[in-house]
C-alpha cells in the first residue's frame, strides 16, 4: 500500500483532504519514499471559486470596419478582450469537458482573461477549472452580460448560438460571437472544435496592428514600447496603427495578424418585436426569457395583469423592443382549429391568413423554422425579412420576401375560434395574445457610428476562406455555400452519388 501524500506548511503536517483554503499561498508538496527520503516540489493549490460578474471592468467595444474588397466587416479590438462568456451546449457532458479544455488553454496562454459562465453552467464546470470563474444570478444576468462581456464563445449547435443571442435581445449592441460547431446540425457554427487554438488566436489578436512572429520576443517588446512612446510625443497619430502594450503579455502562440488580416465578421440582421395590448400599450416586459432560468425550473409566461384598483398594467421597466435573430412565430398552439390571423404590411391590409401559424423570419432564420415550413432560403447579407405561412389552408398562399424596413403587424381575426394564440420570439420568449392585441415586427436598423463602425445586429466571427478571391466574393460566401451543400444537402440527387460539379 502506498504511503499517503502530505503537505508541509509552517512546520505543520496535515492530510491534503483537510485543507481547502480560499486564497491558498504557495505550498511545498512532498511524498515519502520507500527508503525514508522525501521528494520535494512546489505547487499552487487550485482555486475553484465562483465570483461575482459585477466585479469585472466594463466591456471593451470592438471596432467594425468595412472594406471595398469584402461585404464582411473587419474586427478590430482597440485593446485585448478581457471578459469572455463561454456557453457550452446544455445537457451534453462531452461538451462540458471540451469547454473546460478550451478554458484552461486560453486562461493559461492569454493573461488577463476573466472567464464567465451562466450560473447553472458555472456550478457544473467550476470543479474542473483550477482558477476562479465569474457568473451572475439569473435575475441580473441580462443587464450584467450586456455591460461586462467583451466576447462570447459558443460550443454547440445553432440552438446554443440562439441562446447566446437571446441574452442580448433587449440591447442594441451584441458582443462578437465565436462559434464552434459541436451540436446536431451546426449550420451557423463556423469552426470545428479541433481548431480552437487557431480560431481563438485569430479572433483575440484581430486588430493588433504590427505583423510579427512572436510578441514575447525581446525585439518585439522593444518595438511596441517605441511605438507607444512615439504616440505619446505625437498624440495626433492614428491609434489604429499602434499595437496595444497589453498584447505583449501574450505567450508564444499569440501572433499579430496585421490590419490586412483581421478576423471577418458577418453582421446578422435581427427583427425588432413589440407586443401591444388592446389599449395600444407595450407589454414586452411580461415576456420572460427562458435562457436566464436554470434548467429544470418551471417557467410560466404571464398574461398582462392590471394593478389592483388602478386598471393599469403593472410595469417593471420600459422595454419598447425585443430582438430576434431567427423568427417570430404565432401559431394555433393546442387549439384544434386553424388560426385566423390578419396581416398588415406598412399599414396596409395584406391578407387574412388561415393556417397553423405565421412566421416572420430574418435571412438567418430562413434556414430554420421557415425552411421547414416551405420558405425561401435567403443569403444572410440580403437586407430582408420573410413572411412564411405554416401549413396554410390555401395553396395560393406563398412565402413572401420583403425589404428589411417593412413594418408588419399581426392581429387575431375576429373570426378566430381560439381565445388566445401563443407568440414565440426565437423560441426563448413566449406570451399569449388575444383579440385586440397586436404583434408589431420590423427589421432592426444597422446604424453606422463614428466610434465603433456599426450599431445593431449580431456580429458573428466568420471562418476565413480557404480560397482566395481578389473581389472578396469567395470569402463572403465560402461558409454559407459550404453549409448548403454539406449540411442541408441542397439539391442533393437521389442515390448515393454527389451532385454534379461538387468537389
Amino acid at each position: 500500500m502506498s504511503r499517503p501524500l502530505f503537505l508541509a506548511r509552517n512546520r505543520h503536517v496535515r492530510p491534503i483532504a483537510t485543507m481547502v483554503p480560499k486564497q491558498p499561498p504557495r505550498m511545498t508538496v512532498f511524498r515519502r519514499l520507500p527508503g525514508g527520503g522525501v521528494r520535494h516540489f512546489s505547487v499552487s493549490a487550485a482555486r475553484r471559486q465562483i465570483l461575482d460578474l459585477a466585479a469585472l471592468p466594463d466591456r471593451i467595444v470592438p471596432h467594425y470596419q468595412q472594406t471595398k474588397a469584402s461585404s464582411l466587416l473587419s474586427l478590430i479590438w482597440p485593446q485585448p478582450p478581457r471578459n469572455v462568456l463561454l456557453m457550452p451546449k446544455l445537457h451534453a457532458p462531452h461538451v462540458i469537458v471540451s469547454a473546460a479544455e478550451f478554458a484552461k488553454h486560453i486562461y493559461t496562454n492569454y493573461p488577463g482573461l476573466s472567464l464567465v459562465f451562466e450560473s447553472h453552467v458555472a456550478n457544473t464546470i467550476h470543479h474542473q477549472l483550477p482558477f476562479p470563474i465569474y457568473t451572475a444570478a439569473p435575475a441580473e444576468a441580462t443587464a450584467l452580460f450586456a455591460n461586462k462581456i467583451d466576447l462570447v464563445t459558443t460550443m454547440g449547435g445553432d440552438g446554443t448560438i440562439l441562446r447566446a443571442a437571446s441574452l442580448f435581445s433587449m440591447h442594441h449592441q451584441v458582443p462578437p460571437i465565436l462559434s464552434f460547431s459541436m451540436g446536431t446540425l451546426g449550420f451557423l457554427g463556423e469552426w470545428k472544435f479541433q481548431e480552437y487554438k487557431r480560431a481563438w488566436r485569430e479572433c483575440y489578436m484581430s486588430g493588433c496592428s504590427v505583423a510579427v512572429e512572436d510578441l514575447v520576443e525581446p525585439h518585439t517588446q522593444v518595438a511596441a514600447r517605441q511605438a507607444a512612446n512615439a504616440h505619446l510625443t505625437d498624440p495626433h497619430k492614428d491609434d489604429d496603427t499602434l499595437p496595444s502594450p497589453a498584447w505583449d503579455a501574450v505567450r508564444g502562440n499569440g501572433q499579430c495578424m496585421g490590419l490586412n488580416r483581421t478576423s471577418k465578421v458577418l453582421l446578422r440582421h435581427r427583427l425588432r418585436v413589440g407586443i401591444y395590448d388592446a389599449q395600444g400599450r407595450n407589454i414586452n416586459e411580461h415576456l420572460i426569457p427562458t435562457s436566464t432560468a436554470d434548467p429544470g425550473d418551471d417557467i410560466t409566461y404571464p398574461s398582462p395583469v392590471s394593478a389592483p384598483g388602478t386598471g393599469e398594467i403593472t410595469k417593471k421597466a420600459p422595454i419598447p423592443y425585443l430582438h430576434a435573430i431567427n423568427e417570430v412565430s404565432i401559431d394555433r398552439g393546442a387549439h384544434p382549429h386553424l388560426a385566423i390571423i390578419d396581416i398588415y404590411v406598412n399599414n396596409h391590409f395584406l391578407t387574412e391568413a388561415v393556417a397553423d401559424g405565421i412566421l416572420i423570419s430574418t435571412p438567418t432564420g430562413s434556414t430554420a423554422y421557415s425552411l421547414s415550413a416551405g420558405g425561401s432560403i435567403v443569403h444572410p447579407l440580403v437586407k430582408s425579412l420573410l413572411i412564411t405561412p405554416i401549413s396554410p389552408r390555401s395553396l395560393s398562399f406563398r412565402p413572401l420576401v420583403l425589404p428589411l424596413n417593412t413594418k408588419v403587424v399581426l392581429k387575431l381575426s375576429k373570426r378566430n375560434r381560439g381565445r388566445e394564440l401563443p407568440v414565440s420570439i426565437d423560441g426563448k420568449r413566449r406570451v399569449a395574445v388575444s383579440h385586440g392585441m397586436e404583434v408589431r415586427v420590423e427589421g432592426e436598423r444597422l446604424e453606422k457610428t463614428v466610434e465603433h463602425g456599426w450599431r445593431g445586429g449580431v456580429p458573428c466571427v466568420i471562418r476565413s476562406s480557404s480560397k482566395g478571391d481578389t473581389d472578396g466574393i469567395a470569402e463572403d460566401d465560402d461558409s454559407w455555400v459550404g453549409g448548403l451543400n454539406g449540411l442541408l444537402k441542397f439539391n442533393y440527387p437521389f442515390g448515393s452519388g454527389e451532385p454534379e460539379g461538387q468537389h
